[in-house]
This record gives C-alpha cells, structure tokens and sequence, in this order.
C-alpha cells in the first residue's frame, strides 16, 4: 500500500467514526427531547427555580462578575429565575445574539424584560430560537469577559462532554473564553449520564452539570 492510499483509507475512516458519531448524537438527541416534552410549563419553571437555588449553594455565582448565559426555549427549564439571581448578585450579563446561526455573537442583558422572540420571514414566532434582546450586538471576543459560561446541554459525561442542541455554535463560541473560565452545563437531573457522550475533535468539554438537584464537578 502506498503512502497516499494509506493517508486516503485514514481519512476514510475519521470521516466514517465522525458520522457514526453524528448519528449517535442525533439518536441521544431525539430520546432526550422526547424525554423533556413530557415536563409542563409549571414543572420548567420550578426546577429552573430549584436550578438557581442550587447555583447560589454551589457559590457559582459572584457579584459583579460577568456571566455568560442563555434564554430557555422550547422544553429547556426555565432560565428566568437564573437570569433574575444574576441581576440581583449585580452579575454583567450576556446572552447569545445567533444572527444567521452560525455567527458568534453577545449582548449585554439590561433586564429579564429586554428578552423577545424571534420571528420567521411571516412575522410568526421562531419556536426554533432563542428569545434575544435588540440591543446591539459584540463581537464573539465578549466573552473573554466571562468568568463563569452556563451552556444548555441534553446530556453530559463524567469526562465532561456535553450534546448539545446541534448546530455547534457553543464549541465555537467557547473558543474564546478566558483562561481560568468556568465552563458549567445545564440540564435536568435524569440528563447527567455514566455513558460516554457521542461526542467529536471539536467538542470542548464543560466544567461542571448543575442540574435542579445540585452541582457537579466534572472530572478532567
């Protein structure tokens, strides 16, 4: 075999353990939505309570630092009650500007009030996206900022690898984070898994899991 075949059937075969592993990630994906569409509205909001309690025990959250952070949709817990224990610690907020979903972007968040809906070309709410202030947006650099970076995630490892929603917009996004950030996963209790994580060379691992029933180190 010549060393041009050989280069080709490596090739061949990263190519065909990225897609198997894509379509690991697909698969986790949909049992874990599934699995959410069965909580109510009521039942979001309170482990999202429960979920910012637990931040506050776990000394996760400092006043006037900046935290990056996100906007709940769909079956996510509710963030609100995060967002609002970040304001009242006087917390530098910002949240995700995903612009065409593929660009990095950050905005500051003045108020849980300054949150809107996306809308689709129709004028219909984007169920797909995240709520968004109008303010302007930074550049991905912002997050250079941040101390402490909360990601949704559908599952994570003990290793720390986390699925995510699928578009890889946070492993491009935490490319800029700060030396000495943490980097802490959010999902439900049932979500935290012993089963390694579908997971690729450019998925960068989290810190920790909080979860409504506590917080986690991850081991790295």
């Amino acid at each position: 075999m010549t060393p041009n075949m050989q280069t080709d059937v490596a090739g061949d075969g990263t190519r065909d353990e990225a897609l198997a592993q894509r379509e690991l990630k697909r698969q986790w994906r949909k049992t874990a939505i599934a699995r959410r569409k069965r909580t109510n509205p009521e039942e979001r909001l309170e482990a999202g309570r429960k979920l910012a309690e637990q931040a506050r025990q776990a000394n996760l959250i400092h006043s006037f630092t900046t935290v990056a952070a996100f906007a709940s949709m769909g079956s996510e817990m509710s963030m609100t009650p995060m967002l609002q224990t970040l304001f009242d610690s006087n917390c530098r907020i910002l949240v995700p500007r995903l612009g065409k979903g593929t660009d990095i972007g950050w905005s500051e968040l003045d108020s849980i009030h300054d949150l809107h809906d996306q809308t689709n070309s129709d004028g219909s709410i984007n169920t797909h996206r995240p709520q968004e202030p109008s303010n302007s947006a930074c550049g991905p650099e912002a997050l250079k900022d941040a101390g402490l970076i909360i990601v949704p995630a559908f599952a994570v490892d003990h290793e720390g690898f986390r699925l995510g929603r699928g578009g890889g917009w946070y492993d491009r996004a935490l490319e800029y984070r700060a030396i000495g950030a943490r980097v802490v996963a959010v999902c439900w209790p049932w979500e935290p898994t012993d089963e390694p994580v579908p997971h690729e060379a450019h998925d960068i691992p989290v810190n920790g899991v909080l979860t409504p029933n506590g917080f986690t180190e991850v081991r790295q």
